[in-house]
């Protein structure tokens, strides 16, 4: 029996213009060619959509989880004007107000009655209520990303835009954010006001970087601000009160264009994602779990160079490119290989997920009156329609793998009583480094023993989103 031949053609691959969480990761927005929706972040879930026939948004921006969402038009041909913002009522369908500037909007942010525009070389602050009052401006430095960061939690006050100088960050105080109304009856207790604001005046302007800004991210209580560069190495945290650098880590040895950094709510952990298409996860807390290079130990006896004391992240996990994907989704769009890049655009969040409740060994039923346990997890958004969800690999299990093979030495090793790295230095001339050459070498030695030493994060579930027909 003899079949005609037939050819099998890929459906149109999925194009997402523009991913953002809300402030809480509850929900996030997704823009495409033919409109926007809006998700559930975790269970992934539709939650409503809004088609366009007449154009692209580049920016949809939601007011926490409230129907209000602030639209800007962009593409190859867009439904507003680049240079206005619209306020969209999705419980409406319909615009309820517009913000028109006399050049393209760059940045949106916002929070609990307040609406923040990022221009190029200005920012301005709005009061959102019945009425959008103009608040205030400021001058920044050539803004192109259009970078902004607002902290988002009851009574927070910070602002972060860029500075007038190349590198610098900004830090404004607005009036304090108000608390989300409660979805239940007020408690008979008494409510708890806004906390005591410092004694000092805070520190207004941070130097941040020598180069050009590339993220600027606060925590939503305003307490922390983390920045990076151009150069995309080196991530820095800094305290919003004092000015004071807490943290810096490095991304790698090479440089990549940071698309994003996350606080995890509790403030443990913060994350870094970037065209390398790897997410990195690094400690926050006193007792760090982050990796340090082996001649860490060497840098209070020896002039070695900053990059040998560096924190690298304690965890990673690489976005897979869309072709990794044809055999997990049937609804995975597939396409020529020339045609998908290895890595894609993608966005993070930290999500809240709760854990299976503990069960009794001999009669196997859970136990009563246990409160309920919850881990975070993060969620990764890529422009070509993947959801993931991820978790952070467990202390045991990074105790297990160190017990195993540990390459990276720090400082407790010395002390634990293993031989002092000062041992096996040899030189000749009494010269303990030879030469440029050879701390090239020893950077390439130690990003190859990081890349094998990290922790990967574990994939829990993958699915597809960007579907107008409830597929997601």
């Amino acid at each position: 029996m003899h079949l005609a031949r037939h050819s099998i053609t890929s459906t149109s691959p999925i194009q997402i213009l523009d991913a953002r969480f809300d402030a809480d990761a509850n929900i996030f927005t997704a823009s495409t060619p033919t409109g926007f929706a809006v998700y559930r972040a975790w269970p992934l879930q539709l939650l409503r959509k809004r088609e366009f026939t007449d154009g692209t948004l580049t920016i949809v921006v939601p007011l926490h989880t409230s129907s209000i969402l602030f639209l800007v038009g962009g593409g190859p041909s867009p439904l507003y004007p680049p240079n206005k913002v619209v306020v969209w009522d999705e419980a409406l369908g319909r615009e309820v107000a517009e913000l028109e500037f006399r050049e393209r909007v760059r940045g949106v942010a916002c929070r609990r009655g307040w609406l923040v525009v990022a221009l190029r070389r200005r920012v301005v602050a709005y009061e959102v209520g019945e009425t959008i009052t103009r608040y205030h401006e400021w001058d920044t430095c050539d803004n192109q990303q259009g970078l902004v960061a607002i902290a988002t939690a009851a009574y927070s006050t910070l602002l972060a835009i860029a500075g007038r100088q190349l590198g610098h960050v900004q830090l404004i105080h607005l009036p304090p954010c108000r608390p989300p109304a409660p979805k239940s009856p007020p408690s008979p207790t008494i409510p708890r006001g806004p906390p005591p604001q410092p004694k000092n005046h805070p520190i207004s302007v941070i130097a941040a970087h020598s180069s050009t800004l590339r993220t600027l991210t606060v925590l939503p209580s305003g307490r922390l601000l983390a920045t990076t560069s151009s150069r995309g190495t080196l991530l820095r945290v800094w305290d919003s009160h004092t000015g004071k650098l807490v943290k810096e880590f490095r991304r790698g040895s090479d440089k990549a264009d940071i698309y994003g950094v996350a606080f995890r709510p509790d403030e443990q952990d913060v994350c870094v994602w970037s065209d390398k298409g790897t997410v990195h996860v690094f400690s926050l807390s006193g007792t760090s779990r982050n990796r340090q290079s082996s001649l860490s130990p060497l840098t209070p006896f020896l002039s070695l160079p900053k990059y040998f004391d560096s924190e690298w992240s304690y965890a990673q996990y690489h976005i897979p490119s869309q072709t990794s994907h044809l055999a997990l989704s049937a609804g995975t769009s597939g396409s020529k290989l020339s045609d998908v890049v290895e890595d894609e655009k993608c966005t993070v969040a930290w999500i809240k997920v709760p854990l299976p409740s503990p069960t009794s060994p001999s009669q196997g039923r859970s136990i009563p009156k246990q409160p309920p346990q919850v881990e975070y997890q993060l969620v990764a958004l890529t422009y070509s329609g993947g959801w993931y969800r991820i978790a952070l690999p467990s202390s045991s299990q990074s105790q297990t793998e160190e017990g195993k093979s540990n390459p990276i030495s720090s400082a407790a090793s010395v002390r634990s009583g293993r031989p002092s790295p000062l041992a096996g230095i040899r030189s000749s001339g009494g010269s303990s480094i030879a030469g440029s050459s050879r701390l090239d070498k020893g950077k390439q030695k130690e990003a190859s023993r990081e890349s094998k030493s990290t922790h990967s994060c574990i994939l829990k579930e993958f699915r597809r989103y960007g579907r107008w027909d409830g597929w997601g």
